[in-house]
């Protein structure tokens, strides 16, 4: 009897009376932050087959890293162009620096949302 069978791209191994699949996880060290815990909440409860898919192909940490990173980024970039956009200045900041606070709590609270329906509660493709 074979003790190695390939069967939908995966490797099992005969343990006993059972295929076992052979599992090994990937040499990542990047951290998933707040956006990848996010979005790995929402492919547990909304795709669990790609969930699972990913796990099954040790695949999900680099996708949630990657995918943090994207958040991040996009972040950064969205806050720039509002700051820009609405006049967020640093002379504001000197000059009244309570509405500057509010000011920059506002557009980075529509910078996460924007982030939250573009990256994090997408319809995944993937």
């Amino acid at each position: 009897m074979r003790k190695i069978m390939i069967e939908n791209g995966l490797e099992y191994t005969l343990v006993g009376d059972y295929f076992l699949p052979n599992l090994a996880l990937p040499e990542e060290h990047r951290p998933i932050g707040k956006w990848g815990r996010l979005h790995r909440e929402y492919l547990k409860q909304e795709h669990p087959i790609l969930f699972e898919r990913l796990i099954l192909n040790g695949r999900l940490w680099t996708y949630l890293a990657d995918l943090n990173e994207q958040a991040q980024e996009r972040i950064l970039l969205i806050t720039e162009q509002m700051k820009a956009s609405e006049g967020v200045t640093e002379d504001l900041k000197a000059s009244d620096p309570m509405a500057w606070v509010g000011a920059m709590n506002s557009i980075r609270n529509r910078a996460e949302e924007i982030v939250l329906h573009e990256l994090i509660y997408e319809e995944v493709a993937a």
